[in-house]
């Protein structure tokens, strides 16, 4: 199993609504990636490992497939529309992360 995280770094005046995230966003990727997308988790940042410290990271969506090409079988075709709503929810260019998942 492989793990696509996709990360938003914290920065000054950078702007992320949640709440379009969570209710509009990953629900249109979720219906667009299918059945080959096996589990998503949402991660919200609040802070950072030293007190006061700001979370480096915003947001980040976790999407969980059987493998490499699974994900881009499923994401590719769709990847157009799904890149064009980030501008509705936030103005922080995503970094992706494709990981193996190891017990």
């Amino acid at each position: 199993m492989i793990k696509v995280s996709v990360l938003y770094p914290h920065g000054e005046n950078k702007r992320f609504d949640m709440g379009y995230y969570c209710t509009k966003h990953i629900p249109m990727v979720q219906g667009k990636l299918g059945a080959a997308l096996k589990k998503t988790e949402i991660d919200e940042g609040l802070a950072g490992g030293t007190p006061g410290a700001p979370a480096p990271f915003v947001g980040a969506a976790h999407l969980y497939f059987d493998s490499v090409d699974a994900f881009q079988a499923a994401f590719h075709p769709h990847a157009k529309e799904i890149m064009a709503d980030v501008p509705n929810y936030t103005d922080i260019a995503p970094m992706l992360q494709i990981s193996a998942i190891r017990s």
